[in-house]
């Protein structure tokens, strides 16, 4: 007898595609997939995915597409066995993401799997569902959409799944075997590398190495990685001074990263790919920056404890700004008009 597959939403293009077809692949999920701007495109035409892992697809679609997140009360649907978050978290810019996907949740049944970046992002999801599972993926892909509905997926699918430990869950077993259920049904296609991630924090201030310091700093000054490397002193003046107070932070904090971390994630892409950071390729397109997560908490946990933080400061300033001009752009706010002379 087949064992009932399970029941999957997603949100989020780019690594989210790319999620959707590992499920799918596996043959142990079905997936319903959240689309806004490329709702259309992939709906007529399916996708176009370019990827190491899977080759190349074209006209692929998940189980199911829908434009906004499906209300499973008022449209009598089964629940949603886990909800993945891929999109931007921007918690400046409304709506915010738990009031996203209320709708799709069931209290004490649906797991949130959060494959998104960042620090403390899982505080306002333990706020608003104190009954559910949270999951914890830190994942070193590199997917982003280079148009509507087609795909680019560069480096291997690698990604490390834990459990955030939601403090009225009395259990933390539980949590932690959700999250080993979880990686069986990701890793059944055979195509992904998913790890067990038994230390939450020390996985993610890991990757804040990169995420809270290059990734910005490309995003500000317009060069890609490689470029970056290139330019040589933006590395040596900008980008480890603020790998460096990311690191204190973090060991003052208990969590010991590799003393070489610095170099690693400096390295971290092949310098012929010239790849952009996520960051980088949000202010391109005009959208938002996920610099909150990323930036403004590590920096505010590091002035909580007194380590110093120069150039986080300047980083975050600098992409508040940015941010403020994108929102002006799209209309979220209004400026007197300019005086005529």
């Amino acid at each position: 007898m087949t064992a009932k597959k399970a029941n999957v939403l997603v949100l989020g293009g780019g690594a989210g595609a790319i999620a959707a077809v590992n499920l799918e692949v596996g043959g142990l999920a079905e997936v319903t997939a959240v689309l806004r701007s490329n709702f259309k495109a992939v709906d007529q035409n399916g996708y176009i995915i370019e990827s190491v892992d899977h080759g190349k697809l074209t006209g692929w679609k998940p189980t199911k597409l829908v434009n906004s997140v499906p209300n499973i009360i008022k449209e009598n649907l089964p629940p949603f066995d886990y909800i993945l978050t891929v999109t931007k978290n921007c918690p400046d810019v409304p709506p915010s993401l738990q009031s996203l996907i209320a709708p799709a949740v069931t209290p004490g049944h649906t797991i949130i799997v959060m494959l998104q970046n960042g620090l403390n992002i899982e505080k306002a999801m333990f706020e608003a569902f104190p009954t559910n599972i949270v999951l914890s993926g830190v994942s070193m892909i590199d997917a982003h959409e280079e148009a509507l509905g087609t795909i680019l997926h560069e480096e291997h699918d690698l990604l490390f799944l834990g459990a955030f430990h939601n403090p009225t869950i009395a259990d933390p077993a539980k949590e932690i075997a959700a999250a080993k259920k979880f990686i069986g049904i990701y890793n059944a296609a055979g195509k992904s590398t998913v790890n067990f991630s038994d230390d939450v924090p020390w996985a993610r201030w890991r990757k804040l190495i990169f995420n809270a310091c290059f990734n910005p700093i490309c995003a500000i000054t317009g060069l890609d990685d490689a470029r970056m490397r290139l330019a040589g002193t933006a590395i040596e003046g900008l980008v480890k001074p603020a790998m460096r107070e990311i690191f204190e932070t973090a060991k003052q904090l208990g969590h010991n990263l590799p003393e070489d971390i610095i170099d690693t994630m400096i390295n971290l892409d092949p310098m012929d790919l010239y790849l952009k950071p996520s960051m980088q390729c949000d202010i391109e397109k005009g959208n938002y920056m996920e610099y909150e997560y990323l930036v403004g908490e590590p920096l505010r946990e590091a002035e909580k404890i007194g380590v110093p933080t120069p150039t986080l400061r300047v980083i975050y300033e600098l992409c508040k700004a940015l941010q403020w001009k994108t929102m002006e752009t799209r209309g979220f706010v209004t400026i007197p008009p300019k005086r005529k002379m």
